[in-house]
Parts: structure tokens; sequence; C-alpha cells
């Protein structure tokens, strides 16, 4: 009994005079770092509210309207907004991403993003697993997830002749889509205006689509028409998700072309009705009106692009091709305002080309603008920008709460060539000019199109919201000087009102500065196969 005694007064001591420490230290919470006073926008569309974002290596460990506790480093945040980090649907940083001179994806994080989605329009690495293991060892600027290139894919099986696989060749290359799932490929993307995807008929992508689906992977597409086709390209969408039954995205979601204008809405009707009936169905935009691409994709038909160069070449000086390639090349050069539409990016052979439009150059060098397209051609291509969208449409389709946010631009470095400005500026342009200047959006919505929206789409957890047990993927920016920089004149300049970037929990941009951290992941789909019924 006395020793009961002995036992039961040395706790009541303990508990009573040597835990004050220990109760204090139960009370300060310690955290790496502590964003205070901020305007939290988490990612689901609901209003903002002024609270703290604690954050302990690399995840969200509490968001409160006030956090008591102690931090190594606490951020004042008043006036500023915190959001789940941008997260780009479609990008095509594949080479970019995994170089030493690109791998910090500066013009990506300057923007907010901290995750990037590659192998986008079909294009890109077919080994998933090594992709992934190249990113893991060197590190990125932001986290990568990829999708199968489907025309890629069909490259490495069969080459880019325009015809139908064998028996063979399409159980190779189901094959190969299985394995990039099971490598932790998100889904498959195809670019239906690129040669070899665009040789592709439905039924094979059906086939291609439906491995996708064993593994709860999406189906994203650069369809297979953006202009005065689009509806039965989007159709052809929604039939593959139908036949292979997986969620179906569209990519870069427009009408191209003075003829096409207003399509899109319609196309958004259509939509919007295969939603109703049950089908996921997504979209993506980037809030501008001009594409980017090779000349050749612009104005010259995928038949005639089979092959190489060469073989376009030599299409274009054959009796019995040639005469059918020129006229579809002037009637697009004609629905291109003659070619003013048309605005050289990127080309070797005549740096003096670049940032003119085809018409310029055309009158400058007093050539015909198809000279001016067979010169190029022949030398091997170039890439442009094309002014081909109708401005109410793009506000009309960003108001929808299913279209998201992205790029399709690329890692870059400021160099002489001028690319579309949404390698610089997409998201701030979004957000600053659309939503907070312009108040086509609210900005609530505006944030979800790059944050919630895209995470739901490719069914990515713990990324995307402000959510206590999530990763650390948080951006802080100003909306008082939120803006993007790039211009189509001046198109590498970094965008304003990033003040800060977290990706993984380590500060990508610090006090409006980039770190060059390199804590960006392989995020790898982890959902195992269905049994096929």
């Amino acid at each position: 009994m006395d020793h009961l005694r002995l036992q039961i007064c040395l706790c009541l001591f303990f508990f009573t005079f040597l835990p004050s420490a220990t109760l204090l230290a139960q009370d300060e919470t310690s955290f790496d770092i502590l964003l205070k006073g901020g305007t939290i926008i988490d990612g689901s569309g609901k209003p903002g509210f002024t609270g703290d974002v604690a954050i302990k290596d690399d995840r969200i460990v509490q968001i409160s309207p006030q956090i008591k506790g102690t931090a190594r480093e606490t951020i004042p945040c008043h006036g500023l907004t915190i959001a789940p980090g941008f997260i780009d649907l479609h990008n095509h940083s594949d080479r970019q991403i995994i170089s030493p001179l690109t791998r910090a994806n500066m013009n990506y994080v300057t923007q907010g993003c901290s995750t990037i989605v590659t192998g986008n329009c079909g294009s890109g690495p077919v080994d998933t697993g090594e992709y992934y293991r190249i990113i893991e060892a060197a590190g990125s600027g932001t986290n990568v997830l990829h999708l199968i290139p489907q025309g890629s894919l069909r490259d490495e099986v069969m080459g880019s002749g325009q015809r139908e696989p064998t028996a063979e060749e399409m159980q190779k290359m189901k094959a190969l889509a299985e394995k990039a799932m099971q490598d932790g490929a998100w889904g498959m993307s195809t670019g239906l205006i690129y040669v070899p995807s665009s040789y592709a008929e439905t039924d094979e992508l059906v086939e291609l689509a439906k491995i996708v689906a064993r593994y709860q992977g999406i189906y994203a597409s650069h369809i297979r028409n953006e202009s005065t086709e689009l509806l039965a390209a989007v159709n052809e969408a929604l039939k593959i998700g139908q036949q292979a039954k997986l969620p179906v995205h569209i990519s870069h979601f427009k009408s191209s072309g003075q003829d096409a204008w207003g399509l899109v809405i319609r196309a958004a009707a259509m939509i919007d009705e295969a939603r109703k009936q049950g089908q996921n169905v997504t979209a993506d935009q980037y809030p501008y009106i001009a594409s980017s691409t090779s000349l050749g994709a612009t104005l010259i038909p995928a038949w005639a692009r089979a092959g190489s160069n060469k073989d376009l070449v030599a299409r274009l000086e054959a009796p019995e091709t040639s005469e059918k390639i020129l006229k579809a090349i002037k009637s697009n050069i004609e629905k291109r305002e003659e070619g003013k539409a048309v605005r050289i990016a990127r080309y070797s052979e005549r740096p003096d080309w670049v940032g003119k439009n085809l018409l310029q150059i055309a009158e400058k060098e007093n050539k015909s603008v198809l000279d001016i397209v067979l010169e190029i051609t022949r030398n091997g291509g170039a890439s442009v920008v094309n002014f081909s969208m109708n401005e109410a449409d793009v506000r009309q389709i960003m108001k929808i709460d299913w279209v998201a946010t992205a790029s399709d631009g690329r890692a870059y470095l400021p160099g002489s060539d001028r690319p579309h400005p949404r390698n610089y500026g997409t998201f701030p342009r979004k957000l600053g000019y659309y939503a907070l200047q312009q108040k086509v959006i609210p900005l609530e919505h505006a944030i979800r199109s790059m944050t919630g929206l895209p995470a739901d789409i490719l069914g990515l957890k713990e990324r995307g919201y402000l959510r206590k047990g999530d990763y650390a993927d948080i951006v802080v920016f100003d909306p008082r000087t939120l803006i993007d920089k790039a211009t189509f004149d001046h198109p590498h300049q970094y965008s304003d009102g990033i003040r800060y970037l977290f990706v993984n929990g380590s500060p990508a941009i610090n006090a409006g500065f980039p770190t060059g951290s390199l804590a960006g992941k392989a995020l790898r789909h982890q959902t195992a196969a269905k049994e096929d019924k």
C-alpha cells in the first residue's frame, strides 16, 4: 500500500510541477513556415476567408483564421491571396523538364505553377517509367505528371505512314500503353491534326483507350478539327469516351478561324448535354485569341505531311499530288487573312522574318504568300503564331465550370525567337486581367480552374486544394500587381505579382524572387488495373 501511495504522489508531482514547459510546447506548436493573415482561396470555388496556413516538411498541417505557434519562418500575408499552386494540365515541356538548362521551369514557376502535365497532343516520351526516373534523379522546378502520347507510341511501333496497324502492331501498341499505365501515366493523349496521330481511325483510338480505362486514366485529345468541323471532332471524342468507358478531356477548347467563330459555344452545349447524360467530359483553355503550332500543321493538309519533310517536298514536286496540296495551302492562306493572321515565331533560316506575318514577309520579298510558305517548307518548316479566335468566344468559354486553365506552352529561356506569350503569362493573365481587371469571372472561379478542377480531372489526390494533410503546393500572390507581362511582340517577359511559391513545402519563389529550387517530383498514377468484364 505504501508503494502504491508513493507512485500516486510521484505522478501528481510530475503532473503539477514539472510539465509547465511540456504543456507550453503543446500549445506552442512549431512549424517550418507560417503564412499569416492572407485571403485563403482553397481551390473549391468557395469564397475566400482571412486566415493562416502552416507548413511542416512537405505538408499543410494547419489552416485556421488564426494559428498560434512558432515557425522557422513567419510570412506576413496581409493584402495577399493564398491559393493552391497552379496545375498546368496541358504542357509541352517533355524535353525541357529533363534538360539542365530548363528543368527549373522558370517561366512557369514565375506564373505560380507547382505542377505540369506532359505528353500532350500525342507527343512525348513513350517510356513513362524511364522519363519519371530521369526527373527523380535530377529534380525539377515543378511536379510532373505524364500522359501516354499516342502519336509517339504509334510512330515507335509502325512509323509515320498513313495506314492501319496490323494485328501484331496493334498488340504492340496496347502492350506499350499498358506498361506506361503500370509505370504511372495518368491517361493517354492524342494530337489528331499531327502526323502520325492523325492517321489513327476512331476504332484504333478506342482500343488503346480501353487499356487506359482499365487503370482509371483519362483520354485527353487535341481533337481532329478545331475549325468548321469542330462539332464532328467533339462528337468523335465523346464516342471514344463512351465506347472505352473513360473520362474525356478536350485540350485547348476553341473554334479557330472566322468561319468557325461561335461553333465552340455550340460544342460546349453538346458537352453539357453529354454531362447531363452522365458522361465525364471536361476541357481546358488558354486565355488568348491566338494559337501556336508549326506552319505545316497550320496550312498543309495532314495526308501531305506523311513521313518526313523530304517526303512532303517530294509530293510538292510530283505532278500527281502538287496541285492538290497547293490548292489546299492557298485556301488556308485565304482563310487566314491572306497570311496576315500567321506570324513567324521561330525560323532559323531567316531570323529577320521572326515576328513578322506571312503577308508582310511576302510584300518585303516581292513574292506571293504561297511562295514564302513553300520556301519555308522546303527549308524544314517553322513555328508560327496564328491569330484565329474570337475574343467573345474566349470570354464565354472561360465562364464554364468544367473548363480548366492550361497553357499549351513549354519551359523556355529568353531568346531571339518570338513564341506565344502563353509560355510566360497564361495563369496571371487569367487571374490578373480577366478576373481582377475585366471581371469576366470571379477570382474564386479562376483559381478553381487552375487548381481544384484540374486535380479532379486527373484524379490527383492531396494536391489542387488547400487542405490539412495535403502536400504544400501553395502560391501567394498580390492581387494588386498580379499580371502577365509577355506580349506577342515581346513574349520573353516573366509575369509580375507572384510573391511566394512552395513546391512540396520548399520555396520556389521567395519574396518575389525565384530560388532555383528543384523540389518538384515525378507524380505517378497509382491505380491498379480493373478486371475486364
